[in-house]
């Protein structure tokens, strides 16, 4: 069997199989994954292939044969080894898991992860290729594309490269920007057989691929070049031609219908035990019903008990709802508090003369992930921090598993009552329908159609009185017809306590028009459990493009906390296009692993790694060798921690700290795990080696170490990573995807502000990777360039129009100063929209080619670092003199390129306060991440009041008009705050 050399080792085993399925003797042949290959090498050594992500011209065996061998142990134990590895935790932790849902979630992503992995086996080259490297298009012309036409052609520099020696070359070719890429591999071979000679024909363009030249992204297909858009990342234009290798069911039951059972709802509270009250407490329960933040009755409340630890009820709990009313995803929430006579606690509450203070919290659903009506005895581990917002001491946003440390947690034992002798069961949606009374369509109701349209188009924090939702409910088909959007706000005014409410809004949802994926995305908010709204919300975002699902991929994971039930829609949606699209799977992955330690979401996260990883073999290898590089890179992290003194930048023990992490480097064990590494920032860039001398670490608390890589698809050119260890980045990782948010949409308006958002990934619990931006510096270092006093530094205007000038000349140097115009207009608007405080100059940088960013992003949402109860920083945003200096060109009266910047500015704020609902539902959807300075509504207030929403433009522009007179009027503090930080940070 001919293969080409580029093609991996794992990709050659799939041809073999597709191959060998023509063969009557196929089925004595096994599973692919109990066989593995095994050559001779170039030393004249048996090697056995085991890591099938390598391509044949990298094992270079000494003879072109491959030899198929049974594997030593069975593909299942293999698999599981290698999966326990990436999720952290070996597969039998979940298998000693005695949770029948967990059971039946994993035997159902098996099944579905070996019917793709069949499915892979059968694609032709062609199917495999879009199903691993499907091409980034736009529908317009690319960014910066028409900057590179000469007379209305492009200019393109072909290199071939097929392994072997006589295909080394590089060519330059003239071609329309409208030519597609199967036409230049022609054309481009064409050129080469008649610049080298007849030893090729053309019938072999259809065994090259174009590459671009610095990233594993492929250019393939019937689209004009001018729509592929990594072809407007490379400056120059370089393509490579590389060779195309690059369950059982349940018996049945029978069932009562939950709409049938009439009977009141109640439960049992028997006892708690490990309860941490003080003795002279009386300890009290509370139980509340809600539906996401609803509360759908009135809370129930135990009697008082005394005693240590232990305590003893058996109390029935009633509530004021019939058991036929209960909606799908209702939760019951628990609050053991305590109560005590003239004690003043933290987060306490009063009553009458006695205060109030949480001990622990829980909830659970009502029925469990079948459907079923929960019965029996229940024993709940408890949560016993609390967020800072408690209704009534009760926590319905937090998750519905308990506690997985049950040695210490305390622990409440409750019973649920039988209703019927056989299961309950809330009905299949075949059921609902055949409750509802459609009203059929209405004609809209013209008297409150001006009062509906005010409410439906308010912010989705805006809070809806009755006599609104009442309104709402009334027009429902009013809305469905005029304002489909609006079905929040529809959600929210569902009284979901009455099941003919909630069976009518669910047979509307069959018939409401589909809502684009950014306006879908809200529904996916704790506010909205309902299933059918989720599935409907899911439905919705399968119009995503992957690139639009990448932008919003880190959001869709912190939903999952938002799943009662490990199989749901959204689950089954990530995994589906996960494993269809390697970029977004590379995401997913990362996203679970870095939280995986938190007990809420470990088990689930697990589950999901898990399904992930079985239907994803052919990537196993790749990820598996970031996990140990991240690991290796943590071991060095701990070196240096344990040899560094403080203030002993310096000195001889600092040096011999940083000897000692090049010698670690250098070591085989280290370059060998270090090298060959798929970035996990960017899966599309090969870091091949590293280069060790130009490796550092750097002085700040937690020794970040600064790697510096060879780029194996660069050629000569290097690139720098940064690896945290004991910093948690998922605070910077959510600005930059805003960022990186808001530079879409500019574009989307064609406005682009030259916005740099630099990679960011957290990798684990406080770790993480960020990626260093070539060829910049910080305001910091530039202004000290130019002074050797720290002091006088912040306040050298010519400093950085001076550094521009150093590093461009004439017709750059003007470019230089309009990108530093677009950019500092981008950054001052984005940096007062989502209040991003701390901002000194060691935290704002300029490229050399003139684009401004800032970094490190501890501090969101308007909170600000204080001191001694001062704010340090007042203006609404970083807007210096300098600054001004450099868009004015140095000349003091050039009002026109001011002029510009401001309008820059003003254009900017207008296009992102359009999309003021779309920043909300993003930072609402991260509620319960747990990032220190997004912990509540309330921090999304910010967002609301920075973008004035539910002002006009008007009103709206006028605000800004006031903050950006505000920032230049008040420079000078910044000035002085930046003198501060160069003097405590010792720069002489």
């Amino acid at each position: 069997m001919e293969v080409p050399r580029e093609a991996t080792i794992q990709h050659i085993k799939l041809l073999l199989w597709k191959q060998a399925s023509t063969y009557p003797l196929f089925a004595f042949l096994g599973e692919m994954e109990s066989h593995m290959f095994e050559c001779v090498n170039q030393s004249a050594v048996h090697e056995a292939l085991e890591d099938e992500t390598r391509r044949l011209c990298d094992v270079r065996p000494f003879l072109p044969v491959l030899k198929l061998v049974p594997r030593n142990c069975g593909r299942a134990e293999r698999l599981n080894s290698k999966i326990g590895t990436l999720i952290g935790k070996g597969l039998h932790e979940l298998d000693a898991l005695q949770d029948q849902e967990v059971k039946d979630f994993r035997v159902k992503m098996f099944r579905i992860s070996e019917e793709k992995m069949q499915r892979v086996q059968m694609m032709t080259w062609m199917e495999w290729l879009q199903s691993c490297f499907s091409p980034q298009l736009e529908n317009g012309v690319i960014d910066g594309l028409q900057e590179k036409l000469f007379d209305g052609a492009l200019k393109v520099i072909m290199h071939f490269d097929q392994s072997q020696v006589r295909m080394v070359s590089a060519e330059s070719l003239m071609v329309s920007p409208t030519i597609t890429p199967r036409e230049l591999t022609e054309q481009a071979v064409r050129k080469w057989i008649t610049t080298h000679g007849p030893e090729e024909d053309e019938s072999s363009c259809g065994e090259f691929l174009l590459r671009v030249s610095n990233k594993l992204e492929f250019l393939y297909g019937e689209h004009p070049l001018i729509h592929y858009k990594h072809l407007g990342d490379d400056a120059s234009n370089h393509l490579r031609a590389a060779s195309r290798q690059q369950c059982a069911k349940p018996p049945c039951q029978m069932h009562t219908c939950v709409w049938d059972a009439q009977t009141q709802f109640k439960i049992v509270l028997v006892k708690g035990s490990k309860v941490n009250a003080e003795e002279t407490a009386k300890v009290q329960v509370r139980a509340g019903l809600f539906h996401g933040t609803e509360l759908l009755c009135k809370p129930s409340v135990s009697t008082e008990s005394s005693g240590r630890s232990e305590h003893v009820w058996n109390h029935t709990l009633d509530f004021d709802i019939a058991v036929c009313d209960l909606p799908r995803m209702a939760r019951l929430c628990f609050a053991i508090y305590a109560v005590m006579d003239k004690v003043k606690k933290q987060k306490s509450t009063k009553n009458g003369s006695c205060h109030h203070y949480p001990i622990a919290w829980v909830n659970t659903m009502v029925f469990d992930y079948r459907g079923h009506l929960k019965t029996g005895d229940n024993i709940l581990h408890c949560w016993s921090s609390f967020p800072d917002e408690l209704e009534e001491m009760l926590n319905p946003i937090g998750t519905v598993r308990t506690n997985p440390y049950t040695e210490n947690a305390t622990a409440l034992h409750i019973y649920f009552p039988e209703y019927s002798s056989c299961p309950v069961v809330f009905p299949p949606f075949d059921k609902v329908r055949t409750v509802t009374h459609p009203c059929g369509e209405r004609e809209p109701c013209k008297k409150f159609h001006i009062e509906l349209k005010e409410i439906m188009e308010r912010d989705p924090l805006s809070q809806l009185c009755e006599n609104e939702k009442d309104l709402i409910w009334t027009l429902r088909y009013d809305c469905r017809e005029n304002f489909p959007q609006s079905l929040p706000k529809l959600l929210l005014s569902v009284k979901w306590s009455k099941h003919e409410d909630m069976a009518q809004l669910q047979a509307l949802l069959q018939i409401w028009p589909k809502l684009s994926p950014r306006d879908a995305l809200e529904l996916l908010d704790f506010n909205y459990p309902d299933q059918y709204v989720r599935e409907y919300a899911v439905r919705c975002l399968k119009d995503m493009s992957d690139d639009e699902l990448s932008q919003y991929l880190l959001q869709l994971v912190q939903v999952l906390r938002y799943e009662p039930y490990y199989d749901c829609a959204l689950t089954r949606f990530l995994l589906e296009r996960a494993q269809t699209n390697r970029k977004i799977g590379h995401f997913l992955f990362w996203h679970l692993r870095s939280e995986i330690h938190m007990p809420a979401v470990s088990v689930q996260f697990s589950l999901i790694l898990e399904a992930y990883c079985r239907g994803s073999i052919p990537h196993i290898e790749v990820l598996k060798k970031q996990v140990e590089a991240l690991s290796k890179l943590k071991a060095v992290n701990e070196l240096i921690k344990l040899g560094t003194i403080k203030n002993a930048r310096k000195t001889k023990e600092a040096m011999l700290t940083k000897e000692a992490m090049l010698t670690c480097l250098r070591q085989t064990g280290f370059t060998e795990t270090l090298s060959d590494l798929h970035s996990p920032l960017n899966p599309s860039v090969v870091l091949s080696g590293i280069n060790v001398e130009k490796c550092r670490y750097m002085d700040s608390k937690m020794k970040p170490l600064w790697i510096v890589y060879n780029n194996k698809l660069l050629g000569g050119d290097t690139l720098g990573i940064i690896f945290k260890n004991g910093d948690d980045l998922r605070q910077d990782m959510l600005t930059l995807q805003i960022l990186r948010l808001m530079d879409l949409l500019w574009k989307e308006a064609n406005l682009d502000l030259r916005i740099v958002p630099y990679g960011c990934l957290a990798t684990g619990d406080r770790s993480g990777l960020i990626e260093v931006v070539s060829a910049a510096e910080t305001i910091a270092n530039i202004q000290l360039t130019s002074s050797n006093v720290a002091a006088a530094a912040a306040f050298n205007k010519d400093a950085l129009l001076n550094w521009l000038k150093e590093k461009n000349s004439g017709d750059a140097l003007d470019r230089a100063i309009e990108e530093f115009t677009l950019s500092c207009a981008g950054y001052c608007v984005a940096t007062y929209v989502l209040g991003i405080g701390d901002r000194h100059s060691d935290n704002i940088m300029v490229r050399s080619t003139g684009q401004l960013f800032h970094i490190d992003f501890g501090h969101i949402l308007g909170n600000f670092k204080s001191k001694f109860g001062i704010k340090r920083e007042r203006v609404p945003f970083i807007l210096t003199h300098d600054f001004i200096h450099v868009i004015q060109q140095g000349k003091t009266g050039n009002t026109e390129k001011f002029g510009n910047f401001r309008q820059y500015c003003e254009d900017a704020y207008l296009i992102l306060r359009r999309n003021g609902n779309l920043f909300i539902t993003l930072f609402a959807l991260m509620l319960t991440a747990g990032l220190p300075e997004l912990t509540s509504v309330k921090d999304i207030q910010y967002l609301k009041d920075s973008l004035a929403l539910g002002k006009t433009d008007e009103e709206a522009l006028k605000q800004f008009r006031q903050k950006f007179d505000e920032a230049l009027r008040e420079s000078w503090t910044t000035k002085v705050n930046w003198m501060a930080h160069n003097v405590a940070h010792n720069r002489s």
